[in-house]
């Protein structure tokens, strides 16, 4: 992604399949999808019981929109799942995570969920203070959740994993938090 001023405000979309090629360019930026696929990332915009939406920004001139952060929430039976959260890089401190956490559990309302939930790797701190400043409460961990990070990779450092997977390559637990949603 190339460099941006600072002043251009993000504009709140909601993406669709033909938001494919940018919501890709932004993951693989950024070192994502970790186990996904393009193909699984087109039904996720697809699914008529998810909702996608994503910060634009642009440079005034026709077609030179680019996204600059994105969410997916997922409607289950009772409740919402937030599935992704992800800020380009040289966006991040700019309140867009924040932003977006706010869309989406507005989303969330609107159907009628009861709880937003979600999960983070366990050491990734700068996205549990955000969820914590949102009012989301812990519920639980899963042990040894989610693969080692390489450290190649551009985003957030974690602390070290907790668990040991069965070559020994060590494995981070995931943070278990919801947001209880009012009724109305």
């Amino acid at each position: 992604m190339g460099a941006r001023s600072p002043a251009s405000k993000p504009a709140l979309v909601r993406l669709t399949e033909a938001d494919l090629p940018c919501v890709a360019a932004l993951e693989e930026a950024s070192g994502w999808p970790m186990g996904g696929s393009e193909a699984q990332l087109a039904a996720t915009l697809a699914d008529p019981a998810t909702a996608v939406y994503g910060l634009m920004v642009g440079d005034g001139q026709a077609g030179g929109d680019e996204l600059a952060a994105y969410a997916a929430v997922a409607r289950l039976p009772f409740e919402a799942e937030l599935q992704a959260i992800l800020v380009d890089e040289a966006r991040r401190g700019q309140g867009l995570a924040r932003k977006l956490l706010a869309v989406v559990a507005d989303q969330a309302r609107d159907w009628g969920s009861e709880r937003l939930l979600l999960e983070v790797r366990a050491g990734n701190a700068p996205a549990i203070a955000l969820y914590r400043a949102a009012g989301f409460t812990d519920d639980g961990v899963r042990r040894g959740y989610y693969p080692p990070r390489p450290a190649s990779l551009p985003g957030p450092e974690t602390t070290p994993p907790r668990q040991a997977g069965a070559a020994g390559a060590a494995r981070e637990d995931a943070r278990l938090m919801s947001l209880a949603l009012s009724a109305g």
